[in-house]
């Protein structure tokens, strides 16, 4: 197996594709934010198989049992106490004495995971800083020169990378990235959340310019300017409709893919319509707010 032999594998998952390697490996590590080009202070997740295997590598508390338990495997990753330093290397966790941990939903992501036997680190498959590939070619336009192998699991579901939740002894539980596993879902479950505030490190995805096209993007925008390519959400005539019924997970599912084929159309922006910022419009907006290149 390719991940055996500390070589990369682009991986699909719900979310986003993800380009793979060992958690435990530090050179691996390494071919993976070389090859996107990522800067080391920013964490990777360690996806597992289960629910036992995330216990072997972090220490998850009664409000990550009860999250675990409700969404896993799905889209929420849980960043925890790490248990096992030598599972996911100092580097995968950027130094941190946290581990980001997370079981995917994907049979394709699964299977690989059951036949490795250990944490894989699996960010997703673009070079830093540029949308996400949710797709098995953008994934290989991206980063398929890095990868040994490359498993096409078809479009992703979800499109959007994971819910990331802080759960740290003695601290509130903390919001620090939003994903399809919503705000609402969690509190139900946990009660309310913090905002992110100093825990902000222990997530990727944080950075204020992300998921950026070449072209500049406008978010909030209802009347395009000339030259612009226009991202609409609802009834339009753009041929970049993230979604014409105004439905959420139809939008955040092709939002990755409308940003890079509107990019291909060599715009002078990318103007985007505004998207309702309830329920799943909250990661969405995140999205397109680092995109934009400032913080929401």
């Amino acid at each position: 197996m390719a991940l055996r032999a500390g070589r990369l594998v682009i991986l699909p998952t719900e979310t986003v594709y993800g380009l793979a390697a060992d958690a435990a490996n530090p050179l691996a590590v390494a071919a993976v934010y070389a090859a996107k080009g990522r800067p080391s202070f920013n964490p990777l997740i360690a996806h597992v198989a289960d629910i036992a295997a995330a216990r072997r590598i972090a220490v998850l508390d009664e409000r990550a049992e009860a999250l675990a338990t409700a969404f896993w495997p799905g889209p929420l990753t849980i960043v925890a106490p790490v248990a096992d330093a030598d599972a996911v290397c100092d580097l995968a966790r950027a130094g941190l004495d946290t581990v980001a941990v997370r079981v995917p939903v994907h049979p394709v992501a699964r299977a690989l995971l059951a036949a490795f036997g250990g944490p894989v680190v699996a960010p997703s498959a673009n070079r830093s800083g540029r949308p996400s590939p949710t797709t098995f070619a953008d994934a290989g336009e991206e980063t398929g020169e890095s990868a040994a192998e490359a498993l096409d699991g078809g479009p992703c579901g979800v499109g959007l990378e994971s819910t990331v939740i802080a759960l740290l002894p003695g601290a509130p539980a903390r919001l620090l990235r939003p994903g399809a596993v919503t705000r609402a879902q969690i509190e139900a479950l946990i009660g309310p959340l913090a905002e992110a505030e100093a825990d902000a490190k222990r997530s990727p995805g944080r950075m204020a310019l992300h998921y950026a096209p070449d072209a500049p993007v406008r978010i909030n925008v209802t009347r395009p300017e000339p030259g612009e390519a226009f991202l609409a959400f609802g009834p339009s005539d753009s041929p970049f409709n993230l979604s014409p019924s105004g439905d959420l997970a139809e939008a955040a599912a092709r939002l990755f893919a409308m940003l890079r084929a509107a990019d291909r159309t060599k715009p002078t922006a990318i103007a985007v319509a505004p998207i309702p910022v309830e329920g799943l419009g909250e990661a969405i907006n995140d999205r397109l707010k680092r995109a934009a290149g400032f913080i929401g």
